[in-house]
C-alpha cells in the first residue's frame, strides 16, 4: 500500500486499531499484578500467557512456521517482540504504574531515529513538530516535584526505557515486512507467531536466569483460579497483537507511535481507578498535550506523507 496516498477516510480503523492496542496493554498491568498476587511473577506469567498464545496458533495455523525460511526480519521481530514485552510486563508490577508506562513512551523519540535508516523515513517539520508536542506531554506528567527525570531510579525505570525502545523496533519492522517485495511477504499468522514466540522464549529465559539470581521466585500456584486470568490475558494480547499489525502496517511510524501514546491516558485512569495510582492536574495536562499530538498524527494535513531516503 502506498503510505503517501492514504486519504484520511481510510487512516480511521488503522488508528481505532492502534488505540485499541493501547487500551490493552493500558490495562495489562492488572492482571499480571493479580496473577503475580496467587503466586505467578510476570516474568513467568508473561512466559505461560505467550506459550499458550502459541500453542493455540500453532494449532489453528501449522503453516505459520514457514515463515520463518522465508525472511529474517522475522528472528529480528521476534527478539524486539520478546524484550518489548518482558520489559513492559515486568515494570508496571514492580514499579509506579504511569511512571514506567511513560519512561516506555520515550518510544516516539527511538522511532523517529529507527525509521530513517531502517525505513528511509526522514521526518517532516509537522512530524517533528507533533513529536515535540507529544514528548513535551510526556514530561508535564513526568517531571513532578522531587522527581529525578530523566535520570531512570531503579529497575522499573531501565525496564521500561529498554522496552520502549523495543516497542519502536517492533512497531518499525512491521512496516518493514509489509514493504517487502509480494515474493518476500510473510503472512500475518508467521508475523503473530515471531512476536509471540519470541515472547515465550524470551520470558521463559529471562524467568530461569531471574530465578537464579534470585529477583524471579518459582511459580507458587494454589488451585485453579490463576487459568481464567491467564486465558482472558491471552485472548486480550492475540486480538491487540492483530490490532497492532492491521494499523502499524498502515500508518507511518511517527503517526503509531503517537497515536500509541493514548496507553499513558488508559493506564493512568485504571490504575487511579483501582488506588494504585494518581491523577493530577500536571496528569491532566501532559496527557492533554500526548492526545492531541496523536490525534494531529491522524487528521492533520500531511501526517501521513514520507520523505524517501535515496
Amino acid at each position: 500500500m502506498a503510505l503517501e496516498s492514504v486519504p484520511q477516510s481510510g487512516r480511521f480503523l488503522p488508528a481505532l486499531a492502534l488505540t485499541f492496542n493501547a487500551l490493552v496493554f493500558g490495562l495489562s498491568w492488572w492482571p499480571l499484578r493479580h496473577l503475580q498476587t496467587l503466586g505467578l511473577h510476570p516474568l513467568w506469567a508473561t512466559a505461560l500467557v505467550f506459550t499458550i498464545a502459541v500453542a493455540g496458533l500453532l494449532a489453528l495455523r501449522p503453516q505459520a512456521l514457514r515463515g520463518f525460511t522465508q525472511t529474517r526480519w522475522l528472528w529480528l521481530l521476534a527478539l524486539a517482540s520478546g524484550i518489548t514485552n518482558v520489559g513492559f510486563n515486568w515494570s508496571v508490577t514492580v514499579g509506579d504504574v504511569v511512571r514506567a508506562v511513560l519512561l516506555f513512551y520515550m518510544m516516539p523519540a527511538w522511532s523517529v531515529l529507527l525509521a530513517w535508516p531502517l525505513l528511509g523515513e526522514r521526518p517532516g517539520g509537522g512530524a517533528l513538530l507533533r513529536l515535540a508536542l507529544a514528548l513535551a506531554g510526556v514530561v508535564v506528567v513526568l517531571k513532578s516535584p522531587g522527581t529525578a527525570w530523566p535520570v531512570p531510579s531503579g529497575l522499573a525505570d531501565w525496564l521500561a526505557l529498554v522496552s520502549g525502545f523495543s516497542f519502536a523496533l517492533t512497531n518499525i519492522l512491521l512496516r518493514k515486512l509489509a514493504d517487502v517485495p509480494a515474493a518476500q511477504q510473510t503472512s500475518e499468522a508467521s508475523r503473530v507467531l515471531a512476536m509471540f514466540g519470541g515472547g515465550a522464549l524470551m520470558a521463559l529465559g529471562v524467568a530461569q536466569l531471574g530465578q537464579h539470581l534470585g529477583v524471579a521466585p518459582a511459580a507458587a500456584l494454589q488451585g485453579l483460579a490463576w487459568l481464567p486470568w491467564a486465558l482472558g490475558l491471552c485472548a486480550a494480547l492475540l486480538v491487540g497483537n492483530l490490532a497492532l499489525q492491521y494499523g502499524a502496517s498502515r500508518l507511518s511510524a511517527s503517526a503509531t507511535s503517537l497515536i500509541m501514546l493514548t496507553e499513558i491516558l488508559f493506564a493512568s485512569v485504571s490504575s487511579a481507578w483501582a488506588g494504585v495510582g494518581e491523577i493530577t492536574l500536571r496528569t491532566l495536562a501532559g496527557g492533554a498535550l500526548i492526545l492531541v499530538a496523536s490525534l494531529l498524527s491522524v487528521t492533520g494535513p500531511g501526517a501521513q506523507t514520507k520523505e524517501r531516503t535515496p
